[in-house]
């Protein structure tokens, strides 16, 4: 039984992981709107970028609702303290999903109050805001926050809070760690790759996509300072560790790298995904007839980012460390739901790879035919 329930843990980490890896995978939406002024030098060019990601925003917002939904039913006492606590942070991220969606809809609709430039500078700030503050509460599982949890309390009829956020900035404090802005801001050009790479592979517009393959070697050498400098500080850092017998959390030298070289799938993930990205961008900048640098890149995105979450749960290692109190850390073990909600929704994942079907059949419809200046000029459903 205690087997059992071990692995069903392990195995929502994972599904939890590959979620959060796929989310970040299709921040190239918000990626390529923050492009939208500086590749599109005229309203046609816009037209194009906007409606060559419109129908994509859907699948970014429904994946982070996914997500948080996950944790949810999984890891009931993370979702508590983070989307609790950290709500200012989490409340940021939501707005601006939220205001890319009315961007997409109202920008092109006769009457409306704001102009369609407004909108599209809406676009621009999701853009930015988006990528950065997701990274930003990423980084904050290798890094900590400041939250104390009292499990003792959920006695008291008077307050019966388990966690509680040690200061009053309730997550926007995650913002003054350097170090979680520096995964924040690679997480930001990344998703410029990325949305880069799409138009690139999508738009029949040869000016434009000119533009884009110029444009990425000014974001790939930021992205690959500000992500090696986290991965190599984070590798060389002490790490949260938990004693598996005790539940003990202690600081462990070297945690996350030894979570990679003795875990080896971690660590072939990991390479495999960064050579990923790497060959997408050697296809985008330097195989001018290429379209395809989009796939490589976003599949070696998926398997980085995966490998990432994996080593900051798996291995005995506490998943959302607190910097207030040590022994408020959440793990696996001590966050999870019980044993019968999780060996249930395990038997309603299997529709997953249901799902996931599906939503690659509907994206392989869309992307049937290049994107194309006539396209916008007949579509009378444009954005």
């Amino acid at each position: 039984m205690e087997s059992t329930y071990i692995f069903l843990q392990h195995y929502w980490w994972f599904v939890i992981s590959l979620l959060g890896s796929l989310l970040v995978f299709l921040l190239f939406v918000q990626g390529g709107n923050s492009l939208l002024f500086r590749l599109g030098k005229n309203e046609t060019e816009r037209s194009l970028l906007v409606n060559a990601t419109g129908g994509k925003w859907e699948f970014t917002f429904t994946t982070l609702v996914t997500f948080g939904g996950a944790f949810f039913a999984s890891f009931p006492l993370f979702y508590s303290t983070s989307f609790g606590g950290a709500y200012w942070l989490w409340m940021f991220i939501l707005f601006g999903f939220v205001l890319q969606a009315v961007s997409y809809e109202f920008q092109s609709k006769l009457g409306n109050l704001l102009g369609k430039r407004t909108y599209q500078l809406f676009l621009v700030l999701n853009g930015v805001i988006g990528p950065v503050l997701l990274g930003c509460a990423v980084a904050t599982f290798f890094n900590g926050s400041d939250f104390i949890v009292s499990k003792s309390n959920i006695t008291d009829s008077r307050i019966p809070v388990i966690s509680h956020w040690g200061n009053e900035w309730h997550g926007l404090d995650a913002l003054t760690d350097p170090w979680n802005l520096m995964l924040g801001m690679a997480v930001f050009f990344l998703t410029r790759l990325l949305g880069n790479l799409y138009f690139i592979h999508i738009i029949q517009h040869k000016e434009l996509t000119t533009r884009c393959r110029r444009q990425l070697p000014t974001d790939a050498i930021p992205f690959l300072l500000f992500f090696l400098a986290f991965v190599i500080r984070t590798l060389l850092k002490d790490g949260f560790s938990v004693e598996p017998d005790t539940g003990l959390i202690f600081m462990e030298p070297y945690k996350y790298f030894h979570n990679l070289t003795e875990i080896p799938v971690l660590l072939v993930l990991f390479l495999a995904g960064i050579c990923g990205v790497l060959y997408g961008l050697f296809l985008g900048i330097f195989r001018q007839t290429s379209t395809h640098g989009f796939w490589f890149a976003s599949g070696g995105t998926v398997l980085t980012v995966l490998a990432l979450l994996l080593c900051a749960g798996y291995n005995h290692t506490a998943y959302y460390p607190s910097t207030t109190d040590l022994q408020s850390s959440l793990t696996l073990s001590n966050s999870c739901s019980s044993l019968f909600t999780l060996r249930i929704m395990a038997y309603i994942s299997i529709l997953i790879p249901f799902v996931v079907a599906y939503i690659a059949y509907v994206w392989r419809v869309m992307n049937r035919q290049p994107l194309s200046t006539d396209d916008i000029r007949n579509n009378q459903d444009k954005y």
